[in-house]
């Protein structure tokens, strides 16, 4: 595999601003893309990622449940879309920023053993996401399973298709989420959970497949919550209408759990001593920030990076934080990162000069766009805003959703990450008056 390797000598590099983005998957990719296509040759652009390829994270359980291999049809490499366009990729561990010196750490990981070395930058991108603690669940690598890569995507297809389960109570939720206020705005609610949607998404797709092979159905799965709404970020209009459907079908429901003290054999046990019964375990854990971000000074309370509407870190404008390690990230969800990736793109063209402030100032605001597998080629859309102090509140489902969701996977492969600015806007108008 080729690599465009960055050189900080060359009289090129020295004539253009340097965007540095550390990152490569959603919002990372996303945001480098969109700043080629807004800055064109005015800037040089460098992509830092642990690994050179992309996992399409949403449509993992999909390819589980049908068991297919998600490490074969849900990643595409990056590199080769970057070096298209003239962008540079590294491979390689980010270890530490200097704002001041405005340089970042990182040792190549291509290899075991090499040196650590320093990019310089004049724009920073934070697109790094958050670390998913999974070793701060006691148990978790014995008992527990996830859909949140392909290795534990495939854990669970082997154990699904394998003849593992046979046929118990199954537990679906997600750990406390611990969540920073320094330096948010008002608007911005505490939550309970990173993102309450996967969970959503798993017990209803994992309860057709059961039905599909007569191992049982929705009596069989418990979703379970830390906030006090499942997927409050979807707003109680919408949550209602969900759990008006879920009961009857069968599903269990407990909210308000606290942090997890440990996944056994027989089930989840938490802190205040109570536990969940389950042969099966579907569990997302904590969302971290990275270890090496908690200790600077652009960081709120538990390490995410604070930034004002524009995405900026208001003590280091040249510095910008996108998608999951954003503070104003919340819930976790990717068409949040989607938004903010094109909000820092906007503000780097007009620092440039290509973009106007009219054109470039639209500030942040969030809404929560998903489309979630149901289970017998059905999904479900919600597009909300109302958890933020909005009026927006959409909720529907049906066959033609699931088509949706296939084929916005299909779009963003083809476009490498860079879905065209009438993309998402397009498939919400489909969804929302069509269906």
């Amino acid at each position: 595999m080729k690599f465009v390797r960055y050189e900080r000598d060359t009289q090129e590099m020295k004539s253009k601003p340097h965007v540095v983005v550390l990152g490569g998957n959603f919002a990372g990719l996303t945001t480098a893309r969109f700043i080629r296509d807004l800055c064109g040759e005015r800037v040089n652009i460098t992509v830092i990622d642990r690994k050179p390829y992309l996992l399409f994270i949403p449509n993992i359980g999909i390819e589980v449940l049908d068991n297919r291999d998600p490490d074969e049809t849900m990643h595409f490499d990056i590199d080769h879309f970057l070096e298209r366009e003239g962008s540079s990729f590294i491979q390689g561990e980010v270890g530490d920023i200097d704002l001041d010196r405005k340089t970042v750490r990182f040792i190549p990981n291509e290899r075991p053993g090499s040196a650590s070395e320093v990019i310089c930058y004049d724009y920073l991108v934070i697109a790094l996401g958050a670390r998913l603690a999974y070793d701060k669940l006691e148990g978790f690598g014995e008992h527990g399973h996830s859909l949140s890569d392909g290795y534990y995507g495939n854990k669970l297809r082997r154990y699904l298709y394998g003849g593992n389960y046979k046929g118990g109570p199954i537990a679906i939720g997600a750990a406390r989420f611990h969540q920073g206020t320094r330096g948010n705005p008002d608007w911005l609610p505490l939550t309970g959970a990173a993102c309450d949607g996967p969970p959503l998404e798993t017990a209803l797709s994992l309860a057709a497949w059961l039905e599909q092979r007569k191992l049982g159905g929705p009596k069989n799965i418990t979703l379970f919550s830390p906030a006090d709404l499942i997927a409050e970020d979807a707003g109680e209009q919408i949550v209602n209408q969900f759990l008006a459907m879920a009961s009857p079908m069968g599903f269990h429901y407990e909210k308000d759990t606290p942090d997890i003290k440990q996944i056994t054999n027989d089930g989840i046990e938490f802190v205040n001593g109570k536990s969940l019964e389950a042969e099966l375990k579907i569990v997302l854990p904590d969302w971290e920030p990275h270890e090496f971000l908690k200790k600077l000074p652009i960081v709120d309370e538990v390490g995410f990076v604070v930034t004002d509407l524009f995405m900026r870190n208001p003590d280091y404008p040249q510095v910008f934080a996108v998608g999951d390690a954003a503070a104003l990230a919340v819930p976790k969800l990717g068409s949040i990162g989607h938004k903010q990736a094109e909000i820092a793109a906007r503000q780097i063209a007009r620092d440039v000069g290509l973009l106007s402030g009219e054109k470039a100032d639209a500030p942040f605001w969030p809404e929560v766009v998903c489309f979630g597998d149901m289970g017998h080629h059905k999904a479900f859309y919600i597009h909300s805003d109302v958890w933020y102090g909005g009026k927006v509140s959409i909720f529907k489902m049906g066959h033609s959703l699931y088509a949706m969701k296939l084929a916005f996977k299909e779009m963003y492969f083809r476009t490498g990450g860079k879905v065209p600015t009438w993309g998402m806007p397009l498939a919400e108008a489909m969804a929302e008056k069509f269906l």
